[in-house]
């Protein structure tokens, strides 16, 4: 019987979680990780795909025909799905998810969903195992695109002493969550990873736990909740296992448009005219910071931003700027 502790670890934030322990055999097949929005691809079993997660912890990147340029493998993690209300989260385990970027270690260097590389300082992964760990580059709450600035670099630079590494899962550890927590931890207790940390969860009581829980992280910055099935297992592709909570959704738009500004905005931008994948079209003109209104996201850009719900006519309602999205893959692009 293998025990997971669910230490009190703070983030850089300060923000902590309930320490939770819990007990779990070694068996059951459901699956399990943490992930932000990207295009949908089928989950597919560790049985099958474990062995694929440790032999696709190296992406490879393959010459395209005839061009000489690279293209890359994204690597094999696990999505997730928004919950509808609709699953009692009551023994779930409960993380926040963070704003930061998703960066998948393949054992010796960070890749993207996409599978491009996050080139890190030899300093910054020193420590790190040669096994696949899955977690997020984060710098802090609000800080989604300093810390994206930072990543993005193609050469290594001290900004990344800003930078932590929050791990919440092994993919190649093909055992249930509650073990992979612990697998974890004592990985991270062994090689002693300056500037990488667990990612701290806790069993969820319930709806009514889930929402506090929801509440103190969105009081404090946060973006809202990631949700476990228990003893669920390690999956490639999106999957019910995982589940995310906010109180505002958020989605990607690519610019298309800008509109001036008028009164205390006049000679910058107003607002940024956007299209959804499906063709819808609409302004965001929150959200954005005097020097993002200076210097605005490019026409073809993509975007992330937040909205309370759609319109009757499919429109966001109260939509704001996130940030620019560079690792997205935007719908039917070559």
């Amino acid at each position: 019987m293998a025990t997971a502790k669910s230490k009190g670890a703070a983030t850089k934030s300060g923000a902590t979680s309930t320490a939770s322990k819990t007990r779990a055999s070694k068996t059951d097949a459901s699956k399990t990780d943490a992930g932000k929005t990207t295009q949908d691809t089928s989950a597919a079993p560790v049985g099958a795909a474990s062995s694929a997660a440790g032999k696709a912890a190296k992406p490879s990147k393959a010459s395209k025909a005839g061009t000489g340029k690279a293209e890359a493998t994204p690597p094999p993690v696990l999505l997730a799905h928004v919950w509808e209300n609709d699953v009692d989260l009551v023994g779930w385990w409960m993380s926040e998810k963070l704003d930061g970027v998703r960066a998948y270690w393949d054992g010796r260097r960070f890749v993207s969903r996409l599978g491009n590389e996050y080139v890190a300082p030899a300093w910054f992964i020193q420590g790190l195992p040669d096994t696949p760990l899955d977690g997020e580059l984060w710098v802090g709450r609000k800080q989604f695109q300093r810390c994206v600035s930072i990543v993005r670099k193609q050469e290594a630079h001290d900004e990344w002493r800003d930078v932590r590494y929050l791990i919440f899962d092994a993919p190649s550890h093909n055992a249930p969550f509650e073990d992979r927590l612990q697998h974890i931890q004592e990985t991270l207790a062994r090689h002693k990873p300056a500037y990488a940390q667990y990612h701290t969860h806790e069993i969820c009581r319930g709806v009514d736990h889930m929402r506090q829980e929801l509440r103190r992280v969105e009081a404090l910055g946060g973006e809202g909740l990631m949700m476990r099935r228990p003893r669920s297992h390690y999956e490639v592709g999106r999957s019910h296992s995982l589940l995310k909570v906010k109180s505002f959704h958020d989605a990607e738009a690519r610019v298309i448009g800008h509109q001036p500004g008028t009164g205390k905005h006049k000679g910058r931008l107003g607002a940024l005219l956007v299209e959804m994948p499906n063709g819808t079209q609409f302004a965001v003109g929150t959200g954005l910071s005097d020097a993002e209104r200076s210097r605005p996201p490019a026409i073809g850009s993509i975007i992330t931003y937040r909205y309370q719900e759609l319109s009757d006519g499919g429109v966001p309602r109260f939509p704001s700027y996130v940030g620019v999205r560079h690792d997205f893959a935007w719908p039917g692009k070559k």
